[in-house]
């Protein structure tokens, strides 16, 4: 079979080595280029946006592709859209890989909103410190906050960085100690993160319950209905299926 990996997460590396370990799978596994320092996968790689839905439409028929894995992260909710669409269009079976969301364990003081936008208003207008994980392409809701923010990135954020901000040049996972440590330091009053549902990035949640300390977690938005798997154990399930039926079709 010819699979489309649209990556973005540990998930979604995984299931390419696994894939390529295996004989009769042609992997191509893409990224949007969204950070400069991807980790490398054994397949063939591309890197960028598709144009849209036609776009990537046009690539699934012009490169034969029999299969696409959703395997972006939980927030690429405009990837994860297109590629249900030109699926559809293509009539190629489409697979979702999500990894399960976060649910906030016993004494934990989670605030939730759906989106980025909405986290400066329960922030409030008392000035606060808070340590900012949801990114970097997503701080303009935070220029005009009187807060100070910690912010911890993968790479250096091309985009101008809120008043009052300390940035942390980072990639996980992290230990609890380390993160206890961390939001020590910098005296954090109030956690803000998406919910991506990774346990690399899990401990400033623990974290972030053992210091007492308020997380407001940002929803994950809402997608098009589409197969979906938990873990990389039922794609491969997935794929030996739909190469089954294949096999059946070209008969």
């Amino acid at each position: 079979m010819q699979i489309l990996i649209l990556g973005g997460t540990s998930e979604a590396r995984q299931l390419c080595q696994a894939l390529e370990s295996r004989h009769g799978h042609h992997i191509i596994f893409s990224l949007a280029g969204v950070t400069n320092s991807a980790l490398p996968v054994p397949s063939e790689k591309r890197i960028g946006g598709f144009g849209g839905v036609d776009g990537l439409t046009t690539y699934l028929g012009a490169n034969g592709i029999d299969a696409v894995i959703d395997a972006t992260h939980p927030f690429a909710a405009q990837m994860s859209r297109h590629a249900v669409e030109a699926a559809t269009r293509c009539a190629l079976p489409l697979l979702r890989l999500s990894r399960p969301a976060w649910q906030a364990p016993p004494g934990a003081r989670w605030r939730h909103v759906d989106s980025i936008d909405a986290v400066p208003a329960v922030l409030g207008e008392t000035p606060r410190h808070v340590f900012l994980t949801t990114g970097r392409k997503d701080l303009a809701p935070f220029m005009m906050t009187p807060h100070r923010y910690l912010l911890r990135s993968i790479e250096t954020p091309t985009l101008s960085l809120p008043p009052r901000t300390t940035l942390i040049l980072a990639r996980g996972p992290f230990s609890l100690d380390d993160e206890i440590a961390l939001m020590t330091q910098h005296g954090i009053e109030c956690l803000v993160t998406k919910n991506a549902g990774s346990d690399a990035t899990a401990a400033k949640l623990d974290a972030a319950r053992q210091l007492d300390l308020e997380v407001i977690m940002v929803d994950r938005p809402v997608l098009p209905p589409a197969q979906e798997c938990e873990s990389v154990g039922e794609a491969l399930d997935w794929v030996a299926q739909n190469a089954r039926q294949g096999t059946r079709r070209s008969v």
